[in-house]
């Protein structure tokens, strides 16, 4: 009996142990989310002094500088169109690891549009640190400067957001006044996509920039056009739908490329149609 005793309390010790250092690891873990979010939400992605010589090589004079409300200035490029500073504009915000100097590539094809790529805090050359309020008051600010531009009269302004940049591209046009939102990759809340990953955090104690594009999405009525991936692991199309559907009004399409993912969708051959139709739709 002593012994039977002996080993049941050597049990209840070793259990007590085993969950004292269960619950340290995930308090590790969710301190580890907490204190890395920044790092995982907003990687940053620089740009080489190379790589900016061979834009203007290629594009000429198009880079700008503007500043921020808090005085960060914010680098990127205003390339116009056709029609010069007449043109309808493409503002466009990019993923969380993308320099958007990248879309420069496409400007032969989206030659009818003036296109506006501001590179976000901390990344390409623009200055300062990321975050969600950073990011809206930032997007905010690149509209008014657009349209303020001596050089600028806009007959239209789409906003294109691609992945984070979705968030960021719903914020303005639930802030300033937009002809249409072109979304690629989208969430309905970085929130809800982290919920998924994670499932055994308290994200909604955790996280800091919640990025709610689904409570935003709600508040206007724009055409818009999205953009999901099939197989997408970062960003299941799921969230795209969920996004779909509260949007309101009836000038919305949802469009799920097969057989891609997040980082491949624009490989997709039906990808550029859909975007050149949609911008074509809104002249």
């Amino acid at each position: 009996m002593v012994q039977h005793r002996l080993f049941w309390q050597e049990v209840r010790r070793l259990m007590g142990s085993l969950l004292l250092l269960l619950g340290g690891f995930y308090l590790l873990l969710g301190g580890y989310f907490y204190v890395a979010q920044e790092q995982l939400l907003f990687p940053g992605r620089g740009i080489s002094d190379s790589r900016l010589e061979a834009i203007r090589q290629q594009h000429g004079e198009v880079e700008v500088t503007l500043t921020a409300d808090d005085g960060t200035p914010l680098h990127g490029w205003l390339v116009p169109g056709r029609e010069g500073g007449r043109a309808p504009l493409l503002i466009y915000f990019g993923g969380n690891a993308e320099e958007v100097s990248g879309l420069l590539e496409r400007r032969a094809e989206l030659a009818t549009w003036s296109l506006l790529l501001i590179n976000y805090r901390g990344f390409g050359r623009s200055e300062g640190q990321p975050g969600e309020a950073a990011l809206f008051g930032d997007a905010q600010r690149i509209y008014d400067w657009a349209m303020a531009h001596p050089e600028l009269e806009p007959s239209q302004v789409v906003a294109w957001g691609r992945s984070l940049g979705s968030g960021v591209a719903i914020h303005l046009a639930a802030t300033r006044k937009l002809d249409g939102v072109l979304l690629v990759t989208p969430y309905d809340s970085i929130q809800a996509v982290a919920r998924h990953h994670y499932p055994w955090l308290p994200v909604g104690l955790l996280l800091r920039h919640p990025f709610d594009a689904r409570s935003q999405a709600a508040t206007f009525e724009l055409p818009l056009l999205t953009l999901a991936a099939e197989k997408d692991r970062i960003i299941p199309p799921d969230h795209a739908v969920a996004l779909h559907q509260v949007w309101p009004g009836d000038q919305q399409r949802l469009v799920i490329l097969p057989e891609v993912g997040h980082n491949n969708l624009q490989h997709h051959p039906d990808y550029w149609q859909h975007i050149h139709r949609f911008l074509a739709d809104q002249l």
